[in-house]
């Protein structure tokens, strides 16, 4: 493990909320929250701390935090918006050192190892961090110390309780702070693991670390079968913050599938026109990623979870083309071949497609009977413009069914709006 290593997990407080309560000076005082407002079953995305001290959590239904909080203001995500900002910090954490990993949307690593000489402390520069980023951006944030990542990242969880906002967690205070806490405090503990170690009577972080690593995989095993090696040693280190992973300042792994789902009413998605209909867009959107990307692929891939209410069905099936492509004809007909097979008939409450066993995009398939080039360039022709102009800038005449998504996923990012 490299010695003499301090990392810091930059994270924003209620990222979401926090950007609207910047935005709305009004609301300062006010409980806030992010979602759809105007969909009573709609998803909280994010809670503010004083939302949060109501009981509204993320994840609840639209209902559920307003009868936990009445007077919780919900106001409509901006995606784009959410990302300006996240970008921002990035900008302003890269002015200290280009060790900066993006780690989600909120939260960034940042290795400070090589300009502390330049501060009093450690705590010095944290805080010159947060009140930088605050200042530009009206965002809270809190940061996490330790000398890797795992522990900066649990360090982080407790700054959250600080009134500084700042916590440290090293091999010094390991006893103290982490091996009296709950073992579900554990980076990814969730309730089903937490069961499994306190059915083994591990209650704490500190009753695992003070098992040897032979002892624990022993224990492990026994209840969850050999395959548990892997992840025993996990859960071990981390008891201990062993982790040499470096901060990485990019990464860029090698693409191998490309992906677009979405989730439908099934009171508006039983006809099979409609069905299909969908199911082209999101072919259609899987093959422009493809061609933005360079890419071609010779795998097609459908899933589907129907429901009508009483009884439900799900499938996953792929299909293997004669050979790569990214043009939306050729992939939506294998789409639509596997969706009309497997299909119970069911309305329609998941869909997704996927394009996968992929290859670099530089030379076209030529065939007797089709000008694959000619498709090829229309195909461009149309990204150029949506590129430009907007994905609503061009749309097929079937865009204007009411049971297309196209216009409504022209206004959003990942699935939220712009």
């Amino acid at each position: 493990m490299p010695p003499d290593r301090t990392i810091f997990l930059v994270d924003c407080q209620s990222f979401y909320a926090s950007v609207e309560k910047s935005a709305h000076p009004e609301y300062r005082y006010h409980p806030v929250a992010v979602g759809d407002p105007v969909r009573r079953s709609g998803i909280i995305l994010a809670a503010c701390p004083l939302a949060k001290s109501f009981g509204v959590k993320t994840a609840d239904r639209n209902f559920s935090a307003l009868a936990k909080c009445p007077q919780l203001t919900i106001i409509r995500p901006r995606m784009m918006r959410y990302i300006t900002i996240s970008l921002e910090i990035t900008r302003i954490l890269e002015t200290y050192t280009d060790l900066v990993e993006v780690f989600s949307i909120d939260e960034s690593f940042m290795d400070v190892t090589g300009i502390l000489k330049r501060y009093d402390s450690v705590e010095d520069l944290a805080k010159q961090i947060r009140s930088e980023i605050l200042l530009s951006t009206g965002v809270w944030t809190r940061i996490g110390i330790g000398p890797t990542k795992i522990l900066a990242k649990m360090a982080n969880n407790y700054a959250k309780k600080t009134d500084s906002g700042l916590f440290r967690l090293g091999f010094d205070n390991l006893e103290q702070e982490l091996w009296p806490r709950p073992v579900q405090e554990l980076f990814m503990v969730a309730d089903k693991m937490s069961a499994h170690f306190q059915a083994m009577g591990m209650y704490r972080i500190g009753d695992i670390s003070k098992l040897s690593l032979d002892e624990f995989k022993k224990r492990m095993r026994l209840r969850m079968g050999r395959k548990a090696d892997v992840q025993a040693r996990y859960y071990w280190e981390m008891t201990w913050g062993i982790d040499d992973s470096p901060v990485v300042p990019s990464i860029r792994d090698e693409v191998k599938s490309i992906s677009h789902g979405k989730t439908l009413r099934a009171s508006l998605y039983f006809r099979r026109h409609d069905i299909e209909l969908v199911l082209h867009e999101l072919t259609a959107e899987v093959c422009r990623r493809a061609r933005h990307k360079g890419k071609q692929g010779q795998t097609v891939s459908v899933g589907l979870g129907e429901t009508d209410g009483s009884q439900a069905a799900r499938f996953s099936r792929q299909s293997t083309l004669q050979h790569a492509t990214n043009l939306t004809r050729e992939v939506a007909e294998a789409a639509l071949r596997l969706f009309r097979k497997h299909w119970q008939g069911m309305p329609v409450c998941y869909l997704y497609v996927s394009l996968t066993q992929l290859r670099e995009a530089n030379a076209t398939q030529l065939t007797l009977f089709e000008d694959r080039a000619k498709m090829q360039d229309l195909e461009h022709v149309t990204d150029v413009i949506k590129d430009r102009f907007g994905a609503a800038a061009i749309m097929p005449a079937s865009a204007l069914q009411e049971a297309s998504i196209v216009r409504e996923r022209a206004g959003q990012i990942g699935g939220h709006y712009k």
